[in-house]
């Protein structure tokens, strides 16, 4: 049995963190940290890391960059790994992070889907038979809260075709501004936003009389949770060293 801490617990995405804890039979919680919300788990919560007793096997960060200092201090002086799900780190907290990896198993990832990990791995398979002949264009949709545009996943999605690719292309961000054709070094990426839209991605391969077409629906954010337990339960049993879906893929295909 993993024995799991997670770190954000009274947030959106704790509450579905602890759920998909409960329904693996391989996990369980064996306490909570955070510092706002109620607590309506049934497990300890602790609103910081300084009065932790216990020791976790894994660590499941769903907070906020404000979290990654007490909780890297914590996983390095007990040699505990950590899943680090929040986004929006500066460069000195990814540097930090990628420290912390000297010493513990960081798995550190963009986006916790196993479905939209696939995409970008297969994307990547499909620029490598279709890139030289192919336009690509990566067509992303969100929610109408969501501030940034691209979503990080079309960027990650962009670099994982990119670095197939003999030339490194252009990304281009929408083409109002440009009056020219499309040339064939690059990579179109496009955002959507509206509704209620969890997240779609979708990868076009565009030939000569063939559109070839790779598309990831995210019908709740349940999945990012559920990718997140499975990634403690691949890490739990890894040395130290940086961590990230890819790696989960490569030992379940």
């Amino acid at each position: 049995m993993v024995n799991v801490a997670i770190v954000g617990c009274n947030g959106k995405m704790g509450y579905f963190v602890a759920e998909a804890v409960k329904n693996n039979p391989e996990t369980q919680t064996l306490f909570g940290v955070d510092a706002y919300g109620e607590n309506k788990h049934d497990f300890t919560v602790y609103p910081s890391f300084d009065g932790v007793k216990e020791k976790p096997d894994v660590i499941i960060d769903f907070s906020n960059p404000a979290a990654l200092d007490g909780m890297l201090d914590f996983a390095v002086k007990n040699g505990v790994p950590c899943v680090i799900c929040t986004t929006g780190y500066s460069p000195e907290q990814v540097t930090r992070i990628r420290k912390a990896a000297e010493s513990v198993a960081v798995f550190y990832s963009g986006n916790m889907s196993l479905g939209i990990n696939l995409l970008i791995e297969l994307s990547k398979q499909a620029a490598k038979v279709l890139g030289n002949e192919f336009d690509i264009e990566i067509v992303e949709k969100h929610h109408n809260l969501k501030v940034d545009a691209p979503s990080g996943t079309a960027l990650m999605i962009a670099d994982g075709i990119s670095g197939t690719l003999e030339n490194e292309p252009q990304y281009v961000y929408d083409r109002h501004s440009y009056r020219r054709k499309r040339s064939k070094n690059e990579i179109g990426i496009h955002s959507v936003r509206g509704g209620t839209i969890v997240g779609e991605h979708e990868v076009i391969f565009a030939g000569h009389d063939e559109v070839v077409t790779i598309t990831h629906q995210a019908q709740s954010k349940e999945v990012f949770a559920v990718g997140a337990v499975n990634a403690a339960v691949y890490l739990s049993s890894q040395g130290a060293g940086m961590y990230n879906m890819g790696n989960l893929l490569s030992s379940i295909l």
